[in-house]
């Protein structure tokens, strides 16, 4: 019977940098920016792979003998895919794209990598809310996940839908009731990773219902959501029947019996188990995604080893040992007292990860195509901090367990090319398992590649690693290349000479002044500070130093804010939730019910960055796909979709005629081969007003 839960200082590239980003993608400064983009990606005539399974290669800093090919991109009507993993015995897989949040749109696609481009994929299942784990089980079938169910079913069969068995229901999803009877409608973390161990017992994350349980002080109560034995912030077990198969289930059954393994656990989504496991001694490991204080550069994610039983710190501890201030009453007394110093019920990371990396992928690499990293760990991080975007190899010992250093063990910022930051928390600096990059950096390149967002890994029987991002709609495919490793391409972050230009035309204009203001008031001090960063403010700023902090805040973010054109930025389409991303702040939905004023607060942002920079807003005139834009020596900048906004500063360009100059392109746009100095032109005809 089928249960499953369907339903309905950086732009300014020298000319060294270009030289190097050109030879990489067999062009070069001053020829045509002609090579096809997919997903952001240029691509170019270079591959990665052999035969059939050689797809055109993506400029990543790599470790030296891997490349990365691009299997499928948002051409393929890829939305956002979260999962990946092959069919045994079979040269195919089966990809989740969970269709963004705040959706029900989830999918299940069969992908056959040999097929030509723009047919590889086929629907198997659609209408399911919030696909995201993805197993073979001990019985060699697949098992999925939505939000609430854990199924099995035949991708290969003519109806797969019809071969849906449902064997686990009812765990807590997007709607849960707490403890104390608050209803949630659409909490933090539901996604369900599992994983199976040799002897068929499933071992499932069940994520907290919000980042930090933290409610108004004094907190005298523990986290009522993380107690009991249906705990969030938790991993659950199942034990199967005799035989270590689940059976399916039927109407009248009742919900699989569970227990709470392992607790204190913020969200799960990494989790890995040693091919011995559960034999004694070998490692079940977990990713923790830490909460989101404002530093950058704390908390640490963790490595954390799951031992039944043992508590791991959320939401009264982070980092090693370190107690959150703001449940200082509950660790004072109770079954909690001393939880994260002198309690032996706290087990603390085995090592810590670079902070608000969100470690979405956790695997042990066993295949043949890569010798060197035979047994050891892989672990994707996806943040959409400047620490995370990478993938990372760990050496571990005999049972499986990354292997922790003495202080100082360093880890790299993007686009830093040296160790910048030791492992540290409170206390100062600690011990921390060292790592290598496979893949570095990842920031965005403009006219190479977009900021990469690594969500499911997978190794495939042939040795290959597969991945998916999420963010640029892409399945990726690792394998074995010749010669050295590519120098590092050139860091993309907005210059701080442009920031500084934008600053000063906010400050000289006194109606976008008073929007900044309402702005910071209104959105970033009342429901931003704390989720992401402290947005540079600081106690004893006046009011203006906190406006300006704000903005610079805002502006340095990669892609949030592309002044004259509001529709393209990620301030945009996460405060409203017009994208697959999370609308932001957390509950925002409710907030133009709730709160008033608070669309014309929206309203107001939107306003801002379209009255950013001083000029005339034009549109790029309907009619081809692309409309290209030069440098003032006629140098090709980039092409611009019809129907986008520039901000004209010149209508008729007095050093180029003909042309209409305008500020600087969303940086989409740009090929890398000019500058901001050389100025961006476009021809007068191809614009027309805004209406």
């Amino acid at each position: 019977m089928n249960y499953l839960t369907f339903q309905r200082g950086g732009r300014r590239l020298r000319l060294l940098a270009a030289v190097v980003a050109g030879a990489l993608l067999g062009v070069v400064p001053g020829a045509s920016s002609e090579a096809a983009k997919k997903s952001g990606y240029a691509i170019g005539t270079d591959t990665c792979g052999s035969g059939d399974l050689a797809f055109p290669r993506i400029q990543l800093d790599m470790k030296a003998g891997f490349c990365a090919g691009l299997v499928a991109s948002e051409e393929d009507r890829l939305r956002f895919p979260r999962a990946i993993i092959q069919l045994p015995g079979r040269d195919l897989f089966v990809v989740v794209d969970m269709g963004g949040w705040g959706h029900a749109d989830g999918r299940l696609l069969l992908l056959d990598p040999h097929a030509p481009q723009g047919q590889r994929f086929k629907e198997l299942l659609t209408g399911v809310e919030y696909p995201f784990g993805l197993v073979i089980g001990p019985d060699k079938k697949l098992y999925a996940s939505t939000a609430e169910t854990i199924f099995r079913f035949d991708p290969l069969a003519d109806n797969p839908r019809g071969t849906v068995e449902t064997i686990i229901r009812h765990m807590p999803g997007r709607r849960i009731a707490l403890p104390d009877g608050t209803r949630i409608d659409d909490s933090a973390h539901p996604l369900k990773p599992f994983v199976f161990d040799r002897s068929g017992r499933l071992f499932v994350n069940i994520g907290s219902h919000d980042d930090d349980c933290v409610t108004p002080a004094p907190i005298a109560k523990p986290c009522g959501a993380a107690e009991g034995a249906s705990a969030m912030a938790s991993i659950w077990l199942f034990t199967p029947p005799a035989g270590g198969v689940f059976p399916v289930l039927t109407p009248k059954d009742p919900d699989p019996p569970h227990s709470v393994y392992a607790r204190g656990l913020r969200n799960s989504m990494a989790l890995a188990l040693h091919p011995n496991f559960p034999d004694a001694g070998y490692a079940f490991l977990q990713g923790e995604n830490g909460r989101d204080l404002p530093d950058i550069f704390k908390p640490n994610e963790e490595i954390n080893a799951i031992e039944q039983g043992r508590h791991y710190g959320w939401p009264y501890c982070t980092d090693v040992s370190t107690p959150s201030p703001e449940f200082r009453r509950v660790l004072q007394s109770g079954v909690y007292k001393s939880l994260c110093t002198a309690n032996a019920l706290y087990k603390p990371p085995l090592s810590l990860m670079p902070p608000h990396g969100a470690p979405l992928a956790m695997l042990y690499y066993h295949g043949g195509r890569f010798p060197e990293l035979a047994g050891k760990l892989l672990v994707g991080l996806h943040g959409y901090r400047p620490t995370g975007s990478r993938i990372l190899i760990y050496d571990v010992d005999d049972r499986g367990f990354p292997k922790p250093s003495p202080a100082p063990v360093h880890y790299h910022v993007s686009c830093a090319a040296d160790p910048t930051r030791s492992f540290q928390t409170d206390a100062g600096e600690v011990a921390a398992a060292p790592f290598e990059e496979l893949i570095s950096g990842w920031h965005r390149v403009n006219g190479v590649r977009p900021q990469g967002a690594p969500v499911g890994m997978t190794v495939a029987e042939d040795g290959a690693i597969w991945l998916v991002e999420d963010k640029n709609r892409t399945v990726i495919r690792i394998d074995r290349a010749a010669g050295d490793a590519a120098p590092p391409l050139p860091c993309e972050a907005r210059s701080q000479a442009m920031i500084d230009q934008l600053a000063a035309f906010v400050a000289g204009d006194a109606q976008n002044t008073v929007r900044l203001t309402t702005l910071r008031k209104g959105l970033v001090e009342k429901h931003c500070v704390g989720c992401h960063s402290d947005f540079g403010l600081k106690p004893g700023q006046s009011e203006a130093d906190k406006d300006g902090a704000a903005l610079r805040f805002m502006l340095l973010q990669d892609g949030w804010i592309y002044p004259g054109d509001p529709d393209a930025g990620k301030l945009r389409t996460r405060l409203r939730g017009l994208g697959a991303e999370k609308l932001m702040p957390p509950g925002g939905e409710h907030l133009p019910k709730t709160e008033p004023g608070y669309t014309r607060l929206l309203d107001t942002a939107d306003l801002l960055v379209a009255k950013m920079v001083p000029g005339t807003r034009m549109r790029i005139k309907s009619g081809p796909p692309q409309r290209k834009f030069f440098g003032r020596t006629n140098k090709e900048c980039g092409e611009i979709p019809a129907a986008k906004v520039v901000v004209v500063t010149q209508r008729s360009a007095v050093d180029k005629p003909g042309f209409s100059r305008f500020f600087r392109p969303a940086d989409s746009y740009l090929n890398g081969e000019c500058t901001d100095d050389d100025g961006y032109y476009i021809r007068q005809e191809f614009l027309v007003p805004v209406q």
